[in-house]
């Protein structure tokens, strides 16, 4: 029985340890996979607790993604009032 709260303690520790070298999505990849490994009946947990970090961040690209098309969208809203303008109505 110690043996086995040792093992997974040494196993949580280097788990833990290896997991601030790490970013972002990997690391709650990592730690619910680590996770699942330990704890038996953690493993849907552990799942499940890395799809939701996962999608609770967001990575630079769909960041860059989502700016680049909101900029589309306001310089489309900008030229349909130009438009509207030179027609004599209002936007």
């Amino acid at each position: 029985m110690i043996d086995r709260r040792i093992v997974r303690a040494t196993v949580l520790g280097f788990a833990l340890g290896s997991s601030l070298m790490l970013q972002g999505c990997l690391a709650a990849a990592v730690v619910g996979g680590t996770a699942a490994v330990v704890g038996g009946t953690a493993k849907a947990a552990g799942a499940v607790v890395g799809a939701g970090f996962d999608a609770a961040t967001t990575s630079d690209e769909e960041t860059r993604a989502r700016r680049e098309r909101e900029q589309r969208d306001y310089e489309r809203e900008q030229r349909r009032c130009e438009q509207r303008r030179q027609q004599g109505k209002s936007c």
